[in-house]
């Protein structure tokens, strides 16, 4: 689970930096992690359907010899506060575990290509 406390420092880090306006759409993207390509697969389409975009699946690089075990990343335009990024946290969290995904591996952001 991400804390509340490591958003807010998230957020506080990017005010900090001056370069984005949290208060307009920011790209976000969520990621999700498990051992079969097909069970991130098979979520792709619920997610589009909930308004998000398909970004790509790849396997994840392993400097070992462990399993192997894929990412996918979607995506979606939306603003966020700490509060609002932690409920969708929470959210997406509930859908991996309801959908037997192994991690819902959490988010990055940027600006919108255009806008910033």
């Amino acid at each position: 689970m991400i804390e509340l406390s490591q958003l807010e420092e998230m957020f506080e880090s990017i005010r900090a930096a001056g370069r984005w306006n949290m208060t307009e759409p920011m790209l976000w993207g969520y990621f999700f992690t498990d051992p079969s390509a097909e069970k991130l697969r098979a979520i792709v389409s619920p997610l589009e359907q909930a308004g998000y975009r398909f970004v790509d699946l790849f396997e994840a690089d392993s400097d070992d010899d462990s399993d192997p075990y894929f990412f996918l990343h979607v995506e979606r335009e939306e603003v966020h506060s700490v509060q609002s990024l932690h409920d969708r946290n929470v959210q997406l969290e509930a859908f991996a575990d309801q959908n037997d995904i192994a991690t819902y591996d959490g988010m990055d952001v940027g600006p919108v290509l255009g806008r910033q």
